[in-house]
């Protein structure tokens, strides 16, 4: 029974995939850390914790280039075991270039966690977002403003220097003690982001997402002290697509990771980055910094990118001891 449900589910993926990759525009922000920013990558893994967690995650794109690609979150969410379910807050602060062009997105998750076998979970979920868009145009300068006597301001400035709109997404996660796979449908609601009032809108992204865990052991059965997984993550937005494939080896207390991103055929720039990260990882303390090495004809040019995350997980004081335990998805934290 669970393996016929799997199968329609990668049937059902595949299929969204091929709808929507023909009518997609536009580009995201991506971390290279998937797993530490796991509301970011899909609103199924809210409250997918112990109780409570805090993340906070910055990237640095491309410190080399002039203007500024840097890209900040921070979540908290809870586990509502009694519920089968998660909520959660995330925002992300983005911003590009030497205009301050910036993306900001505060918003609230849900996910459901449906035990369909004693094995197998099914984890769909929503994010319901404020969108705000802002430009700074006084720091931008065109040919029109170039003279011989130095720079003029720009003749016809946007009448909007801020755009809002709202936004929606949704998700769905299946998994069992060592196999998870799930897909995420953003920007359903395609929000505005045209300074003069014109029809131009956020094209939706699609990611899909999986893994297996290899090696797996554990110390009286609850703490996890060594284990490797393979992971990928598929992701497509307009014209562009992109796949990343690596593996983590957890060693108590250390963790390392290699990803590869720039698989030819399911990559729009074929060859892109190798990614190295190192973490440490506590009960309650998950600290990682990893580095994307450009391989492509931009080696020269980017100096890479800088992503650091941060997560703290916690519970609160009970009088009893007693907690129930939520079924834990076996999915890497960075």
């Amino acid at each position: 029974m669970p393996y016929i449900l799997v199968k329609r589910f990668i049937y059902s993926v595949i299929s969204l995939i091929l709808l929507l990759t023909n009518n997609l525009f536009g580009q995201d922000p991506t971390f290279s850390q998937f797993y530490a920013n796991q509301l970011y990558l899909a609103p199924s893994f809210a409250g997918a914790t112990e109780e409570f967690r805090l993340g906070v995650n910055y990237r640095n794109q491309w410190p080399a280039i002039p203007g500024v690609f840097h890209t900040y979150s921070i979540a908290f969410d809870k586990a509502m075991p009694n519920f089968s379910s998660g909520i959660g807050v995330l925002a992300t602060y983005d911003v590009a270039g030497s205009g301050d062009l910036s993306t900001t997105n505060i918003g609230l998750l849900y996910s459901y966690d449906f035990n369909i076998t004693q094995d197998w979970h099914i984890r769909p979920g929503v994010h319901f977002k404020f969108y705000y868009l802002g430009l700074n145009i006084y720091k931008l300068i065109f040919n029109s403003q170039i003279t011989g006597s130095g720079t003029t301001p720009p003749v016809t400035p946007p009448p909007f220097d801020k755009v809002a709109d709202v936004d929606f997404a949704a998700s769905a996660l299946v998994y069992n003690d060592q196999i998870w796979a799930g897909f995420t449908l953003d920007h359903m609601f395609t929000p505005k982001q045209s300074f003069y009032g014109d029809e131009a809108q956020l094209a939706m992204k699609f990611n899909l997402f999986g893994g297996v865990r290899i090696i797996g052991n554990t110390r009286l059965r609850t703490k996890m002290i060594e284990s490797l997984a393979i992971a990928t993550n598929f992701q497509t937005q307009g014209k562009f697509y992109q796949t990343d494939i690596g593996l983590y080896y957890h060693k108590s207390p250390i963790i390392f990771g290699l990803w590869y991103r720039g698989i030819p055929f399911v990559t729009s720039q074929a060859g892109d980055a190798i990614i190295g990260l190192i973490g440490i990882k506590t009960d309650n303390l998950h600290i990682g910094y990893s580095y994307d090495f450009t391989i492509s004809n931009l080696i020269t040019s980017t100096a890479g990118a800088h992503e650091i995350s941060l997560i703290y997980e916690f519970t609160s004081f009970s009088i009893t001891g007693y907690k129930r335990r939520i079924r834990a998805i076996p999915c890497p934290e960075f």
